[in-house]
C-alpha cells in the first residue's frame, strides 16, 4: 500500500466520520501496524528457528559419516 492509498483512505474517512474521527483512526491505525510487526517478528524467528535446526542436522549428519568413513 502506497502513500497515494492511505491518502485516498484518509480522505474518504475524513468526509464520512469528520476531523474528531482521527484520534481513534490513528489509534487503530498504530494497533494494525503493531499487530503487523509483530506477526512479521515471529514468521522470520519461527524461520531462523528451523534454519538453525536444519543447519545443525546437517552438520550433525555430515559428521556420523564422517566418522563412519574413518572408522572403516
Amino acid at each position: 500500500m502506497g502513500a497515494t492509498e492511505i491518502i485516498v483512505i484518509f480522505l474518504v474517512y475524513l468526509m464520512f466520520f469528520g476531523a474528531k474521527g482521527i484520534p481513534s483512526l490513528a489509534r487503530t491505525m498504530g494497533r494494525a501496524v503493531r499487530s503487523f510487526r509483530e506477526a512479521t517478528s515471529d514468521i522470520q524467528r519461527e524461520i531462523m528457528d528451523n534454519t538453525t535446526d536444519v543447519r545443525r542436522g546437517a552438520e550433525d549428519f555430515k559428521r556420523n559419516i564422517e566418522s563412519d568413513d574413518s572408522s572403516s
